[in-house]
């Protein structure tokens, strides 16, 4: 069984199903004159980036948008401004995204966050990806679940595991916690997927989601 934050309630019983079907299941909800949203967020280390790469390899030209590039030097959770008028603001009016945060360019970081012109589908990455602020740019919410020791080893190793790495893991996650505490972003979620799944399935193919609400 899972270890859970107290806020955050246990899903289940788990299922394998088809990443097509549940693509298939949010069509609906989809629209038909600019690429569809999805916000794929849970917990660091919780295997929210294996969801949304499983995601974007189903949909031909889709793109995936990471908040912690929205994030990089600028703060830990407050950066809804950026995601809104950097990425979804330009995806919802059919245009193509080539946005350098204002920290990408202080400090000389190469490239940019890039969303193709004629893209089908943007996934939204990361903790707090279905924030409140969020949701009028966002069509479907995936949440992840996830064990957070388990979570934590996993990102503790991610990131080295080192003494430096166990501190950072610690500065964020006090802000994170009660971020996610106050967000409750599962009670938005067309789906809850697991993101640590014990239940046998193709990881390639499949994914381990919560029986419907």
């Amino acid at each position: 069984m899972m270890k859970l934050p107290p806020e955050e309630p246990a899903f289940g019983p788990w299922t394998a199903v088809a990443v097509d079907a549940l693509l298939a299941s949010w069509q609906p909800t989809f629209p038909d004159d600019r690429p569809a949203v999805i916000a794929v967020d849970g917990r660091s280390a919780g295997g929210k980036s294996t969801l949304a790469d499983v995601l974007w390899r189903a949909v031909p030209g889709a793109a995936v948008v990471h908040t912690d590039d929205l994030a990089w030097h600028h703060a830990f959770f407050d950066w809804a401004d950026l995601a809104r008028d950097g990425v979804l603001v330009p995806v919802h009016a059919g245009q193509a995204v080539h946005y350098r945060p204002p920290a990408w360019s202080n400090r000389g970081r190469e490239g940019a966050i890039v969303v193709p012109a004629g893209c089908p589908l943007v996934i939204l990455e990361g903790v707090g990806a279905a924030r409140r602020d969020l949701m009028p740019w966002i069509d479907v919410v995936v949440w992840v679940q996830s064990d957070v020791e388990k979570a934590r080893t996993r990102g503790l190793l991610r990131d080295g595991g080192t003494a430096e790495a166990a501190a950072f893991w610690d500065e964020w996650m006090a802000e994170e916690q009660p971020f996610v505490a106050r967000e409750r972003p599962w009670d938005r979620a067309a789906v809850i997927v697991s993101g640590m799944p014990d239940l046998d399935h193709d990881p390639v193919t499949q994914v381990v989601v919560a029986a419907r609400r």
